[in-house]
């Protein structure tokens, strides 16, 4: 039977699972027989999505329906949580191609069920070849673009040894095809499309053609629609030679030749030997305390954990609960403190194996609270006032994140990227796999904003090696030594106010999991100096009185002309009564599932 298939017998099993509570309940159900050379009949082939479950053993919650159940049927099978990661990932790379990945890499935080805790760097690096300035002109400005679309913007992959590494030092099964062969059966057999990937595909239609120096699966014949089979027999060969040869079946062999060989058509600079001596590093987690709860997340070349402890730690003397959720009091305050964070960011945070990241300083008490010196309870700080703290000494939009808790109380946060949506639109000749455009977290050049409107400096400048700095925070929050919550999200630069908005609802206003990641979220980043809105996020009296003090408010579906819809977060939450409650971000079609 196909996972594709199982995953409808299972969603048969509903009436065992507890029901959302009513304002969030509702499930999608996607997916008809699309039409195989030549065929257009379609007969229903629903995915059965819920956001919000409640388990009493084990969760997991990912972007993708057909990836959660890949992921707990593991589980189920005896996995651990690291196992589930992992065979969760390279189903990622199948169903949910905007984002998940081979091509790209990510971070992965762990705690284990004795209070130990764990963090694994696969983040891309840059190619051997890489330059200083190889995205400038010769007067010395950046080059639009180049950075983003075709092969000159691909890093190093890291997905593969990552997850190699993760599953020679935790897995419990010990049984590396087991976690790799449902991803196989996945691309071999064909995913259905959601109505939101369908019009991704069809959006990114003309860059695939652009961008590509071979045919394409994302590409067919007129639209994709809702429904439509996306079969992938290229990516499928590719991941069997991942599955009999691990890390080899993809760093060397047919698959590199076939990376080498794309790289050598369309211009890009990646080698034999990049890939060769790609090497994911296990790094201690940053750690940290916010009212009496231990915070632990991703240490440089992330810049979510610094930054997020930075968040929390510069509140934390603030009586945020009496202020009250989306107040004006409150969300002053956490404006405020992103626009002083983001500012040490831009500065100070990078790759610490190329440049002396001032980890402790930055989290200092004494540092955050002269930060916060400014700070005015009745007006806002103009970002062009704050700048990075100064020391005597130095020490994607389209990225996924899922969450995992197994049986045995072992925890995993993993946030994995290809940067943009589907990276830089190519995918690998013959092997059926996108690559990332992770390139452009780099700064360009000092003081110019990448993407996501982020500026850098030195400290993330590019070298050979080097691993660009990133934003993906991937947290693991425990109270009085017993896990309490599993988070992370997607979404560029606002990924780190995302988690600390998450946090913050569950400490300070006392919300479940399926609250906390469904109301809705506000973003500031120092430049621009603007507070990016969901909709409906603040009512009209707040939006008021917060432009009375000097911030200004942009509503993001204006200014996207889509949702407007910031972050897709999935995290589970061990309730004060042994269950686990599991939520999926509504925004997108995010599955919730555990047992």
């Amino acid at each position: 039977m196909s996972h594709r298939d199982n995953l409808l017998v299972k969603a048969a099993g509903v009436k065992e699972r507890i029901p959302a509570i009513l304002f969030l309940l509702f499930f999608t159900l996607v997916g008809f027989m699309s039409c195989r050379s030549g065929m257009t009949e379609k007969s229903p082939q629903p995915y059965l999505i819920e956001k919000q479950i409640i388990a009493d053993r084990a969760g997991i919650a990912t972007a993708h329906p057909a990836a959660s159940e890949i992921g707990l049927d593991i589980l189920r099978a005896g996995g651990n949580a690291v196992d589930a990661a992992i065979a969760t990932q390279f189903a990622l790379a199948v169903c949910y191609p905007v984002a998940g990945n081979i091509g790209g890499g990510g971070f992965m935080v762990i705690r284990n069920a004795d209070g130990t805790t764990d963090a694994l760097d696969f983040r891309e690096t840059a190619p051997s070849s890489a330059t200083r300035d190889m995205y400038l002109d010769s007067s010395g400005h950046v080059i639009e673009g180049l950075s983003i679309n075709g092969h000159l913007a691909a890093g190093v992959p890291g997905s593969v040894d990552g997850m190699v590494k993760a599953f020679d030092k935790y897995s419990k099964l010990r049984n590396w095809k087991k976690l790799i062969q449902p991803a196989i059966d996945l691309a071999a057999d064909g995913v259905y499309l959601t109505t939101s990937e369908a019009r991704n595909l069809n959006r990114s239609r003309q860059r695939f053609l652009d961008y590509n120096t071979r045919p394409t699966r994302f590409v067919k014949d007129g639209e994709w629609s809702e429904g439509d089979l996306l079969v992938q027999p290229e990516l499928a060969s590719t991941l069997e030679a991942i599955r009999d040869h691990r890390d080899g079946g993809f760093y060397t062999g047919w698959v590199a030749d076939s990376i080498v060989a794309e790289m050598r058509r369309g211009g890009g600079i990646l080698t034999h030997d990049d890939l060769k001596s790609y090497d994911a590093v296990w790094r201690k987690p940053v750690t940290g305390t916010y009212r009496g709860h231990q915070i632990v997340s991703m240490p440089p070349p992330s810049s979510g954990g610094i930054a997020l402890l930075q968040l929390l730690g510069s509140i934390e003397p603030f009586p945020v609960e009496e202020y009250g959720f989306h107040t004006t009091q409150s969300v002053h305050l956490m404006i405020e403190a992103e626009r002083r964070t983001y500012a040490d960011r831009a500065t100070h945070l990078g790759d610490s194996d190329f440049y002396p990241v001032p980890i402790q300083k930055l989290l200092d008490r004494l540092y955050l609270d002269k930060r916060m010196e400014t700070f005015s309870p009745s007006a806002a700080t103009p970002s062009e006032a704050i700048e990075a703290g100064q020391f005597t000494d130095r020490e994607s939009m389209q990225t996924t994140h899922f969450s995992i808790i197994d049986e045995g109380g072992n925890a995993v946060a993993v946030t994995t990227t290809i940067n943009t949506g589907y990276g830089n639109k190519v995918v690998v000749g013959g092997a059926g796999f996108l690559l990332n455009n992770e390139m452009d977290d780099f700064s360009a050049k000092p003081g110019v904003p990448n993407f996501f409107g982020l500026i850098g400096n030195e400290a993330n400048s590019i070298v050979p090696g080097k691993r660009m700095l990133s934003s993906m925070t991937p947290t693991i929050v425990a109270k009085d030594g017993n896990l309490k919550l599993v988070v992370g999200t997607p979404g560029g630069s606002t990924i780190i106010t995302s988690v600390f908005q998450i946090i913050v609802n569950v400490i300070d206003f006392g919300m479940g999991a399926a609250e906390a990641v469904s109301v809705p979220r506000f973003h500031h980043q120092w430049l621009p100096d603007q507070v990016f809105l969901e909709p409906e996020c603040l009512d009209s009296i707040t939006r008021q009185e917060l432009k009375v003090m000097g911030h200004h408010l942009i509503d993001r579906a204006e200014l996207t002309g889509g949702s407007g819809h910031i972050g897709r977060v999935e995290a589970i939450l061990a309730t004060t009564g042994g269950r686990l409650e599991i939520a999926a971000d509504p925004r997108g079609d995010d599955s919730a599932m555990g047992y």
